[in-house]
Formats: C-alpha cells, structure tokens, sequence
C-alpha cells in the first residue's frame, strides 16, 4: 500500500509516497517552504502543491505541529493562532480532494522509529524527541503511543524547551555544538527525572548533527539517533492514514 506522508514544519512541508509496509519512500522528497503567516488556507494550499506534484489521488498522512484531536487542532505554538479549532482533516480533505488523517508530527516521527528505526525491537518506556524550529515530543509505553505529550512547552530556566534547547535557538544565538549540547542535555535530565525513560531516540533537523552532539550528553538513559532522520515524520504520517477508506472519506467531508 502507497500513501503520501507530509511533515508540516515551521520552516518547511516536505512530502513523499511511502511504502507503509517497508516504510520506503518511493521518491526524492518534494519541499516548500512554510508559508508565511502560516494561516489554515496559505497552508492547505502548501499540502495540494504537494498533493498535486505527485498527482495524487489516494490517502495522506499527515504530520502537524500542534496537538491534534479526532483532526481538530487544539494548539498553536508554532503556527499562526487561527489553527485552534480548525478541523484539519475536513480542511486538508477539501484542499486536496483525497482522505486525510492529521495527528501530532512528533507523534508521527515516533510511529516511524518505533516500527521501522531505533524502536523497532524496543518494549520499555521511550521517549521520540524531535528537535527542530521547536521541539516535539512522543511517548511510548510498550510500543503504545501516549499521543500529544508536547513536552517541548514545559518549563526549564524560565523559558520553555523549545526556547532554551530547540535547534533553530542554536542557529538563532550561534551557539557552537558544545554549548548547545549543555542546554539540550539539561533538558532530557529534566524528562529523566519526570519520566525514568529507557530510551530517548533524537529525530529533527539536529539528527544530522547527531555524532558531534552526543559526546558531551551525560544523562544515564540511552540516547541514539533517529535512524530515519528527518524523515521520520513524513514516514510515520503515512503509516497512520493506511486505515482511511473511501467511505471514511465520504462519511467525514461530504464531497
């Protein structure tokens, strides 16, 4: 089964066919920026484009960055604050003319790692952590998913996560890797002592920095890099539409 997964990011859409049984992607990825302001009709016009690149007709995935219930969005952190209550999946459907299932973009990279990526074997406690403009968190207890924990918003030195340890801070303060190692490594001290994880998996664009960031990381849980990259989500985005059905599709949009 094919379905094209999309990863809403506050820089960037990406989009790409998967293979949801290998969790292959069929192509290159297909990226435009995040329009700006980020408004829910600049950005369902953003997912067509992509939707329309690969001439499109069957089910999307999507990954969004804010918390996301049965596809209404409930938060706006990084996005413009118009999101909250917009029934997403009824927007992207529209937009596109295709089923669409919408959940957290965190939660999206978690699904991909957890069957494809570092925990594919894993059956304890594990936290996805997806470090990019802001920060997403996924939860996993025995391979189940906690959706929506956004625990890139908690508060640490006064300032959210996100704020003190994202990526897009490191490239915004010109940070080098050593002094943004300390802050993102103050931050899983903060979840280890919250949540006694085994296991924090680092996806996002700090992935690709992933060799130089982990010496100077001292907290004692195992932390490894995303094997899927920042691909993850994308992937995981569509794994999670691969139950849409036309009937679905008719029952919620009405088209």
């Amino acid at each position: 089964m094919e379905i094209l997964g999309i990863d809403i990011g506050g820089t960037g859409i990406k989009g790409a066919p998967v293979k949801v049984k290998s969790g292959q992607m069929l192509t290159e990825r297909f990226r435009i920026p995040t329009p700006s302001p980020s408004t829910p009709a600049a950005i369902a016009e953003a997912v067509n484009l992509i939707a329309k690149n690969f001439n499109w007709k069957g089910n999307i995935g999507i990954g969004f960055p804010a918390v996301v219930q049965n596809g209404i969005v409930k938060t706006a952190s990084n996005i413009h604050p118009s999101w909250i209550g917009v029934q997403g999946e009824e927007l992207f459907g529209r937009a596109t003319k295709c089923p669409v299932k919408l959940i957290n973009d965190a939660d999206c990279a978690g699904i991909a790692e957890m069957k494809f990526g570092q925990g594919k074997s894993f059956k304890g406690l594990a936290f996805m952590l997806t470090v990019g403009t802001g920060i997403g968190t996924a939860l996993f207890i025995k391979r189940r998913l906690v959706p929506n924990s956004e625990l890139g918003h908690v508060l640490l030195n006064t300032q959210t996560a996100e704020e003190y340890a994202s990526d897009s801070v490191r490239k915004n303060l010109n940070l080098d890797i050593i002094e943004w190692s300390s802050r993102f490594n103050e931050y899983l001290f903060y979840l280890e002592k919250l949540f006694w994880p085994e296991l924090f998996i680092v996806g996002g664009g700090i992935s690709k920095k992933f060799e130089s960031v982990m010496p100077h990381l001292t907290v004692s849980t195992k932390v490894l890099p995303a094997l899927l990259l920042n691909d993850a989500g994308l992937i995981g985005a569509a794994i999670s539409a691969k139950k849409l059905s036309k009937k679905d599709f008719k029952k919620q949009f009405s088209i």
